[in-house]
């Protein structure tokens, strides 16, 4: 694959054989989530519970080509890298509408979990679980050339009982070259680096030179968001909030928190990108910090696990699992939840289309 600034077009966009999803043998069932870009439903293919994301097509030649090309992109980064952390892909197909199919994660969003917590804050353990999952997932795209662009709450999957955090969402996401130039004001305004933002504002389609630490800091604001269980930039909007990061170099507040923390954050979210850890670095502070906190068993988490920068990650890695006692970590739908009530929202995805 060329770089992440490749556009593709319907013409050139090629899926492997066995990524292919055929439409007669999925059926979709009910809405559970909605975006710009995309519908998300509950559906069933091959037997299997699933998560149906069926992309808007755009009206214009332009944006059907823009929307087609997101698609491409989003396929391609899914069907490269597996990681526990990561969303399972299951396949895609094309025609008669672009549909990404992949498991099912009865969690919801990490952002809804949080939102039905306020204003109660996670347990430490768990937030600093999460947190690891998180940069696990990260270290391992990073590993991979990949610059996932929009990391936030909404863009994390939990599992069933909440016991895992996977990524999801790779629309935004793009190969990172040495020479690459890619496109400015990409993401979400609340959680991006403030080096995708220019001392003038930016023509649309105007490029930029940033790298893979765009991540780090979006990363440190959704660990602030962990560990407070509030919204970063509290009572500004989001405009207001990206430009106080970007020309003022306002940060939530560090305070407060356990120095080792403070540190993960302050460092993350700095001003300069090559100033950031990588994601190798940040996991290795937050295994530190919970072997301080409460001493693991010998075996539970391995003192030296990233020996170098972007080293390519085994699929099982330590994170929520390290910090929580025995678990069920199957993503099955459990028996039951798809019942005669269920199955009645269930309609052929094929007669549909």
């Amino acid at each position: 694959m060329d770089s992440g600034s490749r556009i593709y077009t319907a013409d050139e966009f090629k899926l492997d054989a066995k990524w292919l999803i055929d439409p007669k043998h999925l059926f979709v069932g009910p809405r559970i989530g909605e975006g710009a870009h995309a519908k998300v439903y509950e559906g069933k293919y091959k037997n299997q519970t699933v998560a149906i994301k069926i992309l808007h097509k755009g009206e214009t030649p332009e944006e059907i080509a823009k929307r087609e090309g997101r698609f491409a992109r989003e396929v391609a980064m899914l069907s490269r890298v597996q990681h526990k952390n990561l969303v399972k892909f299951i396949g895609a197909c094309k025609e008669p509408v672009m549909v990404i199919v992949t498991e099912l994660l009865l969690g919801g969003t990490l952002r809804k979990y949080l939102l039905n917590m306020r204003p109660r804050c996670l347990d430490m353990r768990i937030a600093i679980g999460f947190a690891l999952d998180i940069a696990c997932a990260m270290e391992c795209l990073h590993s991979r050339g990949i610059i996932h662009r929009d990391l936030k709450p909404e863009n994390l999957l939990l599992t069933a009982g909440n016991r895992t955090v996977k990524l999801a969402d790779f629309g935004l996401a793009r190969e990172e070259t040495l020479t690459e130039m890619m496109t400015a004001e990409t993401g979400t305004y609340r959680w991006m680096a403030p080096e995708l933002y220019s001392t003038v504002t930016l023509r649309q389609g105007e490029k930029k030179h940033y790298n893979h630490k765009v991540d780090a800091y979006s990363f440190a604001i959704v660990l602030w968001e962990l560990l407070h269980n509030k919204l970063p930039f509290e009572g500004m909007s989001n405009l207001q909030a990206a430009y106080a990061a970007a020309f003022k170099n306002v940060r939530p507040s560090a305070e407060n928190l356990p120095e080792e923390l403070a540190i993960i954050l302050t460092s993350s979210w700095k001003e300069d990108p090559n100033a950031r850890p990588n994601f190798s670095e940040i996991i290795q502070m937050l295994l530190n910090f919970i072997s301080g906190m409460c001493p693991p068993e010998p075996t539970a988490i391995p003192p030296r696990i990233f020996a170098s920068e972007n080293s390519i990650m085994a699929p099982e890695s330590p994170g929520t699992s390290s910090l929580m006692g025995v678990r069920d970590d199957s993503e099955e739908t459990p028996k039951g939840r798809t019942d005669k009530k269920q199955r009645s929202f269930f309609f052929c995805f094929d007669q549909c289309y």
